[in-house]
Order: C-alpha cells, then sequence, then structure tokens
C-alpha cells in the first residue's frame, strides 16, 4: 500500500451492485481504503466482466470499476449461502445493492432485513426512480435517465436532435452521490451510533446535476439546445479557427474587457450591446462576429498562446487520448495501473494532503475470496 492517507480503513463493504453507478461508488469508497467485497453471481459474476473493450487479460471496463476490491460468488436463493452471507453482512459497516425496488426485499436482503441483524448497518440503494413511487420499479438505464430528466433535450445544436451527453453521466453522477451519502451516513453513524438506508434515484441525481437549467426554469424559461455556447454568458464557446475551434471561456465584464483589448478592438466594452455579461448573451452572434474576425487568423495554437499570455480562459478542443496523454495532465498522477492485468485506469480525482488515494488489491478473479464468506465471523 502506498503512502496515501486511507480515509475509510477499517471500514468494511458488502457490494451487491452491477455494471456502472453502484461499481463506480465502491471503487471510491475501495480507493479510499474501504475493504469492499463484491458479491458476484456464481460462474458468471458482473455483467460488466463481459463488456468490452477486452485484452487478453479480460475487460478494461471492468478493470476501471473494480480495481481495489474481492470478489465472492454467491447464489442469492440458495438457505445456505443465504444464511452465510447474514453472517458475513454482520461483519459489515456498508452494504450497497442496485436491485431494482422489491428484488432485495423477495431475497431477504433488504434494509429492514439486514437492519434486525445488524442495527447500525449503512445501507446504499441506488435505482432509476427510488425506492417508492408509482415509477420505482421501472427499468432504467443512463440515457433513458438522460432523456427523462431534460438534460438530453438541452444538449447538442438548435438545428439538430437532442444528444446523450458522451459519457453515461446519470450512472457515474449517481455513484458519486452513493459514495457522498454513505461517507456522510458512517459520520453521522460515528456520532450517534445510528445507521442509514441511503436511498439513490438516478433520475433525482440527474436533475440536481442541472443548477443552470434549474435557474433558467425558476425564471419562465424553458431550457433548450443551444450548441456549445454557455446558454446565459458570453462569450462562452467554441470560436472557429484557422485550424480548428478554440474555447473562449468569458463570465464576468472585467475579464472581457481583458478580452477586447487582446482581440485589438477595446472599444467592445463601450458598445450597448455587450455592456453587461446579459447584453453579451443576447447578442451572441453580433459578439461571435467580432470575435472571429480574430481568431480565425490565427491557428489554436498561436490563439491559446495569446489568450493565456493574456489570462484569457482559453482551450483547444481535445480528444480523450490528448486530455490524459498530453502535457496539461503530464506528473498529475491521473492514470494507474493495474498489476495483475496491466490494464490502465484513472485514479481518484480528489487529492488527500496532495496524494491520491488508491487500494494496494489488484482486480479480483471472480470468487477469488470466495472463503471469506464462510470464514468471516469478526473483522480482520
Amino acid at each position: 500500500m502506498d503512502a496515501t492517507k486511507q480515509l475509510l480503513h477499517g471500514v468494511r463493504v458488502a457490494d451487491f451492485s452491477r455494471v456502472l453507478a453502484g461499481p463506480y461508488a465502491t471503487a471510491m469508497l475501495a480507493d479510499q481504503g474501504a475493504e469492499v467485497f463484491k458479491i458476484e453471481m456464481p460462474g458468471h459474476g458482473d455483467d460488466s466482466r463481459h463488456l468490452g473493450p477486452f485484452t487478453d487479460t479480460g475487460s478494461t471496463y471492468f478493470t476501471s470499476l473494480n480495481r481495489g476490491k474481492r470478489s465472492i460468488e454467491a447464489d442469492l436463493k440458495d438457505p445456505e449461502q443465504h444464511a452465510q452471507l447474514l453472517d458475513f453482512i454482520r461483519t459489515c459497516d456498508v452494504v450497497v445493492e442496485n436491485f431494482r425496488p422489491g428484488v432485495a426485499a423477495k431475497l431477504g436482503l433488504a434494509y429492514n432485513d439486514l437492519k434486525a441483524i445488524k442495527p447500525d448497518i449503512v445501507y446504499a440503494s441506488i435505482s432509476g426512480f427510488g425506492q417508492t413511487g408509482a415509477q420505482a420499479k421501472r427499468p432504467a438505464y443512463d440515457t433513458v435517465i438522460q432523456a427523462l430528466s431534460g438534460l438530453m433535450s438541452s444538449t447538442g445544436f438548435p438545428e439538430g436532435s437532442p444528444t446523450r451527453v458522451g459519457e453515461s453521466i446519470a450512472d457515474v453522477s449517481a455513484g458519486v452521490f452513493a459514495a457522498f451519502g454513505i461517507s456522510s451516513a458512517l459520520f453521522h453513524r460515528q456520532t450517534t451510533g445510528e445507521g442509514a438506508h441511503i436511498d439513490i434515484p438516478m433520475l433525482d441525481v440527474m436533475l440536481a446535476m442541472q443548477p443552470t437549467n434549474t435557474a433558467i426554469h425558476a425564471a419562465g424559461s424553458t431550457p433548450n439546445r443551444v450548441g456549445n455556447r454557455h446558454p446565459i454568458s458570453a462569450p462562452f464557446d467554441t470560436y472557429s479557427a484557422s485550424d480548428g475551434l478554440v474555447v473562449i471561456a468569458v463570465a464576468n465584464d472585467k475579464l472581457f474587457g481583458v478580452l477586447a483589448a487582446t482581440l485589438g478592438k477595446p472599444g467592445l466594452v463601450r458598445d450597448p450591446r455587450f455592456a453587461t455579461d446579459s447584453d453579451r448573451s443576447d447578442n451572441d452572434q453580433a459578439l461571435r462576429t467580432e470575435i472571429e474576425e480574430f481568431t480565425t487568423g490565427h491557428t489554436v495554437a498561436e490563439l491559446c498562446a495569446i489568450f493565456d499570455d493574456a489570462g484569457v480562459p482559453n482551450s483547444p478542443v481535445l480528444n480523450f487520448a490528448e486530455a490524459l496523454d498530453g502535457p496539461i495532465t503530464d506528473g498529475r498522477g491521473l492514470s494507474a495501473t493495474d498489476e495483475r492485468t496491466g490494464h490502465t485506469f484513472l485514479a481518484h480525482p480528489i487529492l488527500v494532503d496532495g496524494a491520491r488515494p488508491a487500494s494496494a488489491m489488484p482486480v479480483p478473479h471472480l470468487g477469488e475470496h470466495n472463503a471469506e464468506l464462510t470464514t468471516a465471523s469478526t473483522k480482520e
């Protein structure tokens, strides 16, 4: 184990979750030092073991979500193994599940079932629509939630169709909120001795992840597609260079003055169309014309250098490989490698006292830690 602080050292997690949202949450916990036991279907395991891309050592997708964990195979419907699971859960602090609401109860693994044997258990349920209500048992995937939350309708260009964000953002966000809720509940337990049931509905999370759209709606308008520009600030968009696109992000009057001077057009700050951020947003196309008279005469690299020197927030538009492997992230330690598979994955995104939390456990083979189910009666 490296020298990072393990903020969740001593916390034991029984993880019944599969695929993305739950495993993302428990990977965050494992990075922080929690002992995460992944409970998997015998002979098959988590479906993500069978999702590509693959190398000769397995699924890179599975590795990225399940490094640092242990694997136990258990037939949840087998009476003997179910009893062993309950004994095991008595040694745990946290249970995470993403069954469709109602399934955990049928399996005898609902919060009330486990609270009866472990009164201070912290139990996290991740689902599409929450544990109660008319929609609770409705199946949900990330794209469904993006569509239902309004995010898809406000993503893309006005002349195009509603567009999915280029990552499973509803799943990942639910995972982050689950890890936050679990950590908060563990702190509450430390101060009160009480456990908690944390309900993480993906739809609620995805709505909460849209503060700008919420503000637009609260002001009486409906958020819609505006392309790459910011819906309420300008200039805040991609602009044409001689060889591609450059991002310029300006959200206050002082910075707009710096930009105007850098463009060689200091008089723009006195133009009533551009006097305030709201004015600039209302007259975005006219402002674009003024900006692109300058930007189209330079390459992206030249523009980034010019704007960097002036202190104007800017960026080229990078692909993922350029972002992760390029000079911007060089030396930040964002990439990690699983020692068993050789797969690279993204390290924990936060730093604790200057270091990235990381588990020393490699990605587990299916059932590698089965003995824990029959032998664990106390915490290690």
